[in-house]
């Protein structure tokens, strides 16, 4: 039985167009050709920040971020940027029982946003916080510190095959791939996806009868 789903942020609970599009307007770059950028180099298998490096070779992200930031242009999550079936399904896990977290690689800042939001969840983290990102093993230890029961127990949602749900599968947790964003629907079909996900699904809504099933 699953007792606790963690789930992922950018491309799971947020769709990250703004954010992307913030980060374009930022270094130069038309909004379209980074969007493809990133697109290109996740596809390759490597973290989306490389793609930075095409358009500004030597970018420092941090040093960028706290520019950013300075300038009054850092940050910005709030309602809209959910996407729709978030909060009920949030909702209807907890009422069926399920301890419902948050964890993803996001920064401190990031975790301050979206406690803003008071989302139906029992405990949010970010990889700022936690000084550990995906896809290190030792995030994953601490999404099994952080939410209740043993790995096989715990289920963690996210739409990147590598990032979400071979790393999480490797430390014995349950998998989800949500089939949105542009990596959750370049990789469904995926035979590494198919060999590591507990579950492939199109939308979060389908996630309260799967992991918590209830006979009417």
């Amino acid at each position: 039985m699953v007792r606790s789903v963690v789930f992922d942020v950018g491309e799971t609970l947020l769709d990250d167009t703004r954010e992307f599009n913030a980060w374009a307007d930022w270094i130069g770059v038309p909004r379209h050709t980074f969007s493809a950028l990133i697109g290109i180099v996740v596809a390759q298998g490597r973290n989306n920040a490389e793609a930075f490096q095409y358009v500004r070779p030597g970018l420092d992200l941090a040093v960028e971020r706290k520019r950013r930031e300075e300038a009054g242009l850092g940050e910005q999550i709030d309602e809209g940027d959910l996407y729709p079936d978030v909060r009920p399904a949030l909702a209807e896990l907890r009422r069926r029982g399920v301890w419902v977290g948050v964890a993803g690689n996001q920064t401190v800042r990031a975790a301050e946003l979206l406690l803003a939001l008071d989302l139906p969840v029992d405990g949010l983290a970010t990889s700022g916080e936690w000084g550990v990102a995906k896809p290190d093993p030792g995030f994953f230890e601490r999404v099994i510190a952080f939410a209740p029961g043993e790995p096989h127990e715990i289920a963690y949602v996210g739409d990147h095959r590598d990032y979400d749900v071979r790393a999480a599968s490797a430390i014995g947790l349950n998998t989800v791939l949500v089939k949105r964003g542009p990596w959750g629907r370049l990789w469904a079909d995926d035979p590494i996806v198919r060999e590591h996900a507990t579950w492939v699904i199109d939308s979060l809504a389908e996630l309260p009868q799967l992991v918590r099933p209830q006979v009417s």
